[in-house]
Parts: structure tokens; C-alpha cells; sequence
């Protein structure tokens, strides 16, 4: 891609719509009318840019898949006060066909290939059952920790460890806190037990999922049938049950279509926040399916030990907001990357 095709592509984004001519004038008739035309169409073919109209009237726009991928400047985005952001306030039913797109580039899907190839070169490695339980242990313990923080969970990483490995509870925490981090530690085991169970996802699986992570928490384990609000958002899921079972189909119908098991993982991570299928626990359930099916394709699960939990809910605000993937990658490939060089190494 070429310099003036960069500014073209600067230039969508000011512009809802704009025709040829308006090009020609942006780059003060610098550049001929046919020149502009063969960039404007090399963008389309790289699905940059959607073209509608025919004649005089055509015109030209950002491709939605553009702009879901497209990298979002984050702090000068959340200084707006969330009430007057402009955002997708409501589900995007084309969320699917626009997803049904390569998420990662090349570049991205080249790094993940190659730190889980690293993975497999370090687990190789290990002989003995018992050090690879341990360190699938260590990876579980932290993974409870992390997701119940992201949660608002109080536990600390030394207490989760006391609790999961010696039924220690803290002193001062509640009982729905211990609850969760033992729920997370059941969800984790079961995924490790089941992992063939995740090579192809079945919307039976999220229920199943859903449910242990919400065992004795009194949270409803059925599907919402009564609209919900997202706090610091102006984003509202369904509030249809039948559509919402409708949806998750969509989504486990697109996952299982996907052929990189990198593009199943990162789907199921942002779709099922997306959708918001329960009353709560969405959120866990979604790192919890996505690191099953990173056991089922003998990968390294996350523990997200590192990742920032207001970075985490941003990520998720510019999903929910204007369905933009930018910034959840780069947490992805982070928390990935931090999986490969931290355990079984």
C-alpha cells in the first residue's frame, strides 16, 4: 500500500461518503481522476472500502470490516464521557458477516503460530506427568485468580493458591468470593478432562460452562430473557430470549467455520461478552471457552497474570461500543505471548 493510498483511507475516515472527484480536490488535482480510480479500487479489493451507486453517483465509504480491525487511538477515545460517545447502542446483527473476515493479519497470525510452536518445542520437553500436572495447576491458579479479579473479586493470588490447593479459606472474603474462585478451578479441570469436547463448539457447551462458573452463586443459569445495562456504557444487548439463543447459534455456527483455531479462541472471547447471554457471569464463561478450546488444540491457555483489568474492560467497552477488535488483539497476543514465555519454560 502506497503513501496516497494511506491518506485515502485518512481521508474515509473524516468522510461518511465521498465520490472520486472529492479525492481529486484533497490532493489539490495533484493526482489524475484515473490514478484515484485504481486506488479506490485496489482498497476495495482489499476490502478497505465499500463502493455503492452507479455513474455520476457513485460513492465510496470505510468498509465495516475496516473498521472493526482498524487501530482506535484509546486514550483520546475514553476521554469522552460515555453518555456522549457515539456508539452502536444496540446489537449489530451483521456482527457475524462482517467477523467472517480474517481477524488476524498475517503478521498476527505468523506470531501466534510461532509462540505456539514455541509451546510445543517447551512442553516436548516434559517426561514426568506429575510436573505437567503441576504446571497446568500453576497455569489454573492464576487463570482463577485473574478472571475472579477481573470480576471484582478481593482474592489475593496467595490466597486463591491456599484455597484451591488446601481448602483455605481468607478470612474476610464472602462466601460468593470463595465460590467463584472454586468455580473457575472446577471450569479449568473439566476443560483439561474434556478437551475433545472443544474441538468443535456446541452451544450445549457455553450452558455447560456457564453453569459451573455460576454454581451456588444465585445467578440464573438461563438464557436472559429481560434487557440488561452495561455500566460505563450506553450499548444495550438483546433483551429477546429467543434471540439471544438465536445469536449464540450464529456465533457457534461462525466459530466452527473458522479453520484457525486462533480465530475459534479470539471469536468466542469477544462474541459471548458481546452478546451477553446470562444475567452474569458472560465474561468468565468467555475466557473459560476460549481456553478450552486452547486445550483441545494442545495450545497453552491464558491465565491473564499480567493484563491490566482496566485496559481488559476497555477492550471490551470499544467492542460493545463500536465493535472494534483493535485493542482486545493486542491484549490477546500479549496475554498469549506472556502463556508461551511463563509456563513450560
Amino acid at each position: 500500500m502506497n503513501k496516497r493510498q494511506e491518506q485515502i483511507i485518512e481521508f474515509a475516515k473524516e468522510n461518511q461518503s465521498f465520490k472520486n472527484k472529492d479525492l481529486v480536490g484533497f490532493f489539490d488535482d495533484k493526482y489524475s481522476r484515473e490514478t484515484i480510480t485504481r486506488d479506490l479500487s485496489f482498497l476495495r479489493k482489499q476490502n478497505i472500502l465499500n463502493k455503492s451507486g452507479a455513474g455520476a453517483f457513485v460513492v465510496y465509504s470505510l468498509s465495516e470490516a475496516h473498521k472493526i480491525l482498524r487501530e482506535i487511538n484509546v486514550e483520546k477515545y475514553f476521554s469522552t464521557p460515555y453518555i456522549e460517545r457515539a456508539v452502536k447502542e444496540n446489537f449489530n446483527f451483521d456482527i457475524f458477516k462482517i467477523l467472517e473476515k480474517d481477524v488476524f493479519t498475517k503478521e498476527e497470525t505468523d506470531k501466534l503460530q510461532n509462540l505456539h510452536n514455541e509451546f510445543i518445542k517447551n512442553f516436548s520437553k516434559y517426561k514426568s506427568q506429575t510436573l505437567i500436572n503441576k504446571e497446568f495447576e500453576r497455569i489454573m491458579i492464576e487463570f482463577s485468580w485473574k478472571s475472579s479479579e477481573i470480576e471484582g473479586n478481593t482474592y489475593s493470588l496467595l490466597s486463591t493458591e491456599a484455597l484451591i490447593k488446601e481448602n483455605i479459606k481468607e478470612e474476610g472474603k464472602s462466601k460468593e468470593e470463595t465460590q467463584m474462585i472454586l468455580n473457575h478451578k472446577d471450569a479449568f479441570n473439566g476443560a483439561i478432562q474434556n478437551r475433545q469436547r472443544f474441538l468443535k463448539l456446541d452451544y450445549s457447551d457455553i450452558e455447560y460452562v456457564h453453569r459451573v462458573l455460576t454454581k451456588e452463586l444465585n445467578i440464573s443459569q438461563n438464557i436472559r430473557n429481560e434487557i440488561v445495562g452495561i455500566t460505563g456504557t450506553k450499548y444495550k444487548p438483546l433483551g429477546n430470549g429467543f434471540q439471544l439463543k438465536e445469536v449464540l447459534q450464529e456465533m457457534v455456527k461462525l466459530i466452527n467455520k473458522k479453520e484457525s483455531f486462533f480465530e475459534k479462541v479470539f471469536l468466542s472471547l469477544i462474541l459471548i461478552l458481546y452478546i451477553q447471554a446470562f444475567d452474569d457471569g458472560n465474561k468468565r464463561t468467555a475466557r473459560m471457552i476460549s481456553n478450552a478450546i486452547l486445550l483441545a488444540h494442545n495450545s497453552i491457555p491464558l491465565s491473564y497474570r499480567i493484563v491490566d483489568v482496566k485496559e481488559y474492560k476497555k477492550a471490551s467497552l470499544l467492542f460493545y461500543e463500536i465493535n472494534n477488535v483493535s485493542y482486545f488483539k493486542k491484549i490477546f497476543i500479549e496475554q498469549f505471548e506472556d502463556a508461551v514465555n511463563n509456563y513450560f519454560n
